[in-house]
């Protein structure tokens, strides 16, 4: 096994240690801590990749594990989301909770299932669909929006920046989702 697919396995075994420290509410500074290793672990998102790429250690492994690691954190973080409130509903009340977690995390879970399918569809027929720029930058902010918020938890004072990080990666998943199923319905014929 190569240092990318490593990487990728290091990332899907931080997620249930991010789950776990983030309850423990009996270590000091757990949310700080939570985000943190949410940090590392999309850190190593960007890592595998460029090392993969750079020295040539592209595995088929690799093209699985990747996507599912990355899946498995931003699913796992939302998870935490909406299970405590503190975090998504700040001093918004439950209403906003229920609508920017419950509605934006459907949308963004639904988008990598829908990719997900279409890159399985896709190879089926022997295509290999490439990440577009758009999923990328997607991608970016919305890390960066759920290690604001899981900040947020721990100083409230990053709660609006986390909250309009959050809103911009619902947008830009349904933007990033559109425009990846638009350009590649042909695996759909």
């Amino acid at each position: 096994m190569n240092l990318p697919n490593k990487l990728s396995l290091i990332r899907i075994i931080l997620v249930p240690v991010m789950v776990a420290i983030f309850y423990m509410s009996f270590i000091p500074y757990n949310y700080l801590i939570t985000a943190i290793i949410f940090l590392v672990a999309a850190f190593t998102d960007f890592l595998d990749g460029y090392i993969a790429r750079k020295y040539n250690l592209v595995t088929d492994l690799g093209k699985f594990l990747d996507p599912i690691a990355d899946k498995i954190l931003v699913i796992g973080a939302f998870i935490i989301m909406l299970t405590a409130p503190c975090i998504l509903a700040g001093n918004f009340g439950y209403t906003f909770y229920q609508l920017a977690g419950g509605i934006g995390v459907t949308i963004i879970v639904a988008r990598e299932l829908i990719v997900s399918v279409l890159r399985m569809l896709a190879a089926g027929k022997g295509k290999v669909l490439a990440a577009e720029k758009s999923g990328k930058i997607k991608t970016l902010v919305t890390d960066f929006a759920i290690f604001i918020l899981f900040l947020s938890a721990e100083f409230s004072v990053l709660y609006i920046a986390g909250i309009v990080l959050y809103i911009i990666s619902v947008i830009l998943t349904v933007y990033s989702g559109t425009y990846y199923v638009v350009k590649n319905r042909e695996v759909f014929k």
